[in-house]
């Protein structure tokens, strides 16, 4: 089947960090990172060929990644965007 090809996941991981710069959101580079994970996994043949392992593991590399990605380079803790004046106020 095709999502126990190796290529189809690195192509996945390909498209979303392509989409990711894009559409910035920070969302879809740890879906990235997922499918580029679980693609190595079925490279080196560490994972099996069921379509279930395949979701759970891009689904649990790709909340680490995110998580991981938050911590590294997202908002830090107590930094604040503060709105002093509102657009519409003249």
């Amino acid at each position: 089947m095709l999502w126990q090809a190796w290529w189809v996941w690195m192509i996945a991981g390909a498209v979303l960090a392509i989409l990711e710069v894009v559409i910035p959101g920070f969302i879809l580079l740890g879906f990235a990172c997922g499918a580029v994970v679980t693609g190595l996994g079925l490279w080196l043949g560490l994972l099996g060929g069921s379509l279930a392992a395949l979701v759970l593991v891009f689904a649990v590399a790709s909340l680490v990644a995110w998580l991981v990605l938050r911590r590294v380079v997202g908002v830090r803790k107590g930094q604040v965007k503060l709105w002093d004046r509102d657009i519409n106020e003249d």
